[in-house]
């Protein structure tokens, strides 16, 4: 179960660096073609979206991976599950589809979980 565990974490957290990572990296413009919601947010909302995702992958993994405070990896999945909250949020006033933004959510939610009781 802590190996599933540990894929399911490092998989969440490769997600939301890449997600983060590209928020941070590319120009609004860029973004804001590929993505729809963009739009309802500014530049400087954006990249701070961008910034939490990245700091929150790297909470899922750092802290357990390295034994230093691993309390914080449940912590992180608990933000990254806010955030997901949030753009929930922001995908059913928009009408748009919150099937995916639902789906991170249950994972931040299973993994703060697993973190809690396995770890």
């Amino acid at each position: 179960m802590y190996i599933a565990l540990w894929v399911v974490t490092g998989i969440f957290a490769a997600l939301f660096a890449m997600a983060g990572t590209m928020k941070v990296v590319k120009p609004y413009a860029g973004i804001r073609e590929q993505m729809e919601w963009v739009e309802t947010v500014t530049p400087g909302q954006l990249k701070g979206i961008g910034i939490v995702e990245v700091l929150g992958a790297i909470g899922l993994i750092l802290p357990a991976a390295t034994g230093i405070a691993p309390w914080l990896t449940p912590v992180a999945a608990v933000g990254l599950l806010v955030t997901m909250i949030v753009a929930t949020a922001l995908h059913v006033r928009r009408k748009e589809p919150i099937v995916p933004s639902l789906v991170l959510g249950i994972v931040a939610l299973v993994v703060a979980i697993g973190w809690i009781v396995i770890a």
